[in-house]
């Protein structure tokens, strides 16, 4: 993991703000989702990324019936009905 050198203080109702330059970085925009994960005493913040519920696949997601599914599981599944 790499130290940015940037500190932030959680203000009183649990939040921080990432700086503008590592949004920017990392292409997080306003109103993004963010996964938090936890490693024992480190928290880690990833950009949010829709998966296949087949093959966990991010790219060409597409939603059906409210589940992600990839236009490769999709077109298989079509084969097959």
């Amino acid at each position: 993991m790499k130290s940015t050198g940037i500190v932030r203080k959680v203000d009183e109702l649990g939040r921080i703000v990432l700086p503008i330059e590592l949004r920017r970085t990392l292409d997080i925009a306003e109103r993004d989702s963010l996964e938090i994960f936890v490693s024992e005493d480190t928290i880690i913040l990833k950009k949010f990324q829709p998966t296949c519920v087949f093959c966990d696949s991010s790219k060409n997601i597409i939603s059906y019936k409210g589940k992600n599914v990839c236009s490769t599981c999709a077109s298989a599944l079509g084969a097959k009905g």
